[in-house]
């Protein structure tokens, strides 16, 4: 019976000994596990030292025991390579052979705060450049199709355009008159407030006719048109291509920009205008309503004075901006639904920085108006 224990306190050795042809043999006895080589510190130098001489022998039959992690410890001495003159028992072999067809994980470099910011940070202003020439191409390609239906008016597609009218503008009335009246009703209820401090109630009309027409009507349609009309657009093109139908129409040599992208661009580009006049509207009737339950102001007095406080080259302004809304949040639509890849979680990311990325712009584009066009229409 042999006595485990005092196999396991047996200490791991290694001799450099002269064999009788004359060859140098280094030779590995004792009990080789972790515990053991936690206090021999010197022998995993030793053992790299004599690897590096590739004619030496190892013996490594004398072991009585050896552990996964120690055959780890001398295999990496070996540098991930087992000596070409080896004898070793079958068991341990087995061990070898195993670090042999695995690779063994390196540890990842520790990379500092400041790379880990300055990495995200050109990340993204290397997405946002990329991204931005894509939107310059789709323009540029935009045009390019003008200029081909300038020369052939049958190829114009009309149907497509029509039917994103209904979609994007018709089916839009309703959310778009109801919101619109709401605010108006709001805006109006909270100056009327402040208002009445200083006795200054006509003035009601003066707030509200220059913010709804000149500000909050095309801004509220533009962000009611991106959230659901400009989102509807990414998801068809993305569905398109999750069914393969982008590349059916590149098969039979139909143009994606000719038929997908320009009809909306155009649609959005006409609708954007009216949606804004009538949400404006809305907005107007609700300011009215409010002013005459809170202030006393007749509909009349709000309809006669209205023109008077509100020169009209604000309507044009309003409709404008409303026009360039309309043509960037159904570009961006278009973008972001041909970056869509053919599954389920691309679809749903993209559609939602679709959302994301036309209010933006829209916010952008309001306030580009704004300082353009800030002496501009005022009373």
């Amino acid at each position: 019976m042999i006595d485990t224990e005092s196999t396991s306190d047996l200490q791991p050795t290694l001799v450099v000994v002269k064999q009788d042809d004359g060859q140098l043999c280094v030779r590995l006895t004792g009990s080789w596990n972790l515990r053991s080589l936690a206090t021999a510190y010197d022998l995993q130098q030793k053992i790299r030292l004599n690897a590096a001489n590739k004619t030496l022998q190892w013996d490594m039959r004398q072991i009585d025991l050896l552990d996964s992690a120690a055959a780890l410890i001398v295999w990496q001495a070996w540098g991930g390579d087992i000596p070409v003159q080896l004898q070793i028992k079958p068991e341990h072999q087995r061990l070898f052979d195993r670090w042999q067809s695995q690779s063994v994980p390196v540890a990842e470099p520790i990379v500092s705060h400041f790379s880990l910011i300055f990495n995200s940070f050109h990340q993204l202003i290397w997405g946002f450049w990329a991204q931005l020439l894509d939107l310059v191409t789709l323009l540029g390609q935009l045009v390019l199709d003008l200029g081909y239906l300038l020369g052939h008016p049958g190829d114009i597609p009309r149907a497509e355009i029509s039917i994103t009218i209904y979609d994007a503008g018709v089916r839009a009335l309703g959310i778009t008159a109801l919101v619109g009246f709401l605010i108006g009703i709001v805006l109006s209820y909270l100056s009327a407030l402040q208002l009445k401090t200083f006795g200054a109630e006509i003035y009601i009309i003066d707030i509200l006719g220059l913010s709804i027409i000149r500000e909050l009507g095309p801004l509220l349609a533009a962000i009611l048109v991106a959230g659901r009309s400009g989102s509807s657009m990414t998801a068809q093109i993305g569905i398109m291509r999750v069914t393969e139908e982008l590349d059916a129409l590149s098969a039979m040599g139909i143009s994606h920009s000719l038929r997908l992208i320009l009809p909306k661009v155009t649609a959005l580009t006409i609708v954007m205008p009216l949606l804004s006049a009538w949400t404006s509207l809305a907005a107007l009737i609700g300011g009215m309503f409010s002013a005459q339950n809170t202030l006393d102001i007749s509909y009349q007095q709000f309809l006669v004075k209205l023109p008077d406080v509100v020169p009209l080259l604000n309507v044009f302004i309003g409709l404008g901006k409303s026009a360039v809304f309309g043509l960037f949040i159904a570009l961006i639509a278009c973008h972001f639904g041909f970056r869509i890849k053919p599954n389920t979680e691309s679809l749903g990311s993209e559609t939602t920085n679709s959302v994301v990325a036309s209010i933006t712009v829209v916010i952008m584009i309001d306030a580009m108006f704004a300082i353009l066009f800030m002496g501009v229409g005022m009373p």
